[in-house]
């Protein structure tokens, strides 16, 4: 069972972090680190392919033959099938090569899009694991600056539908990373 944690209120939408498996989380959708083939894979991706079952990935599928391959920094939606959560944005983070290639960018892009995609389809709940910070090799900390720096930014404009962001982290050190981003984001703009 996820742990409650830290959390602050953005433009009414409440944003927290929870250390837990994105596969259990309720929430109108959860976004899915994936690969730009949409296939599954290794660690959250395959996670969710594996908790979601087969839905997941005809819809996949289905979305690859329409358009190809997905494109560092963009987002699509397909059912959540066999998960809690109604939806997968399924979106794909940047590989980590040393933070000069734009990685901070297409990182905070793969948030913002995401975002975006929840906000169009009238969602109020999101999940977000920690992006491109597993096998991609993105620095936690780094990645929880851009992460919670674009989430902050995206939820200050205007009104989104969304009710809470969440970002559900699986280990202690990424929590811990993200708790520490969220501190000084919050001291910086004066969230609470």
């Amino acid at each position: 069972m996820p742990s409650q944690a830290d959390a602050i209120t953005v433009n009414q939408t409440r944003l927290r972090l929870l250390q837990g498996d994105i596969t259990r989380q309720v929430s109108d959708a959860i976004v899915n680190a994936a690969n730009s083939g949409l296939m599954g894979g290794g660690g959250v991706d395959g996670a969710i392919h594996r908790a979601g079952g087969p839905a997941i990935l005809e819809e996949c599928k289905q979305i690859v033959a329409r358009q190809g391959r997905l494109p560092t920094g963009q987002a699509v939606m397909t059912t959540g099938g066999n998960l809690k959560a109604k939806h997968v944005i399924h979106t794909v983070g940047p590989i980590w090569r040393g933070g000069h290639q734009g990685e901070p960018e297409l990182l905070a892009s793969a948030y913002r899009e995401s975002l975006k995609l929840a906000a169009e389809s009238n969602l109020e709940s999101l999940a977000f694991p920690s992006i491109s910070t597993g096998v991609y090799g993105y620095p936690a900390s780094e990645a929880a600056r851009v992460a919670i720096g674009t989430v902050i930014a995206f939820l200050s404009q205007g009104k989104p539908p969304l009710k809470e962001v969440a970002f559900v982290l699986f280990d202690s050190r990424t929590f811990a990373a993200y708790a520490a981003a969220l501190s000084t984001a919050a001291g910086e703009t004066g969230l609470s």
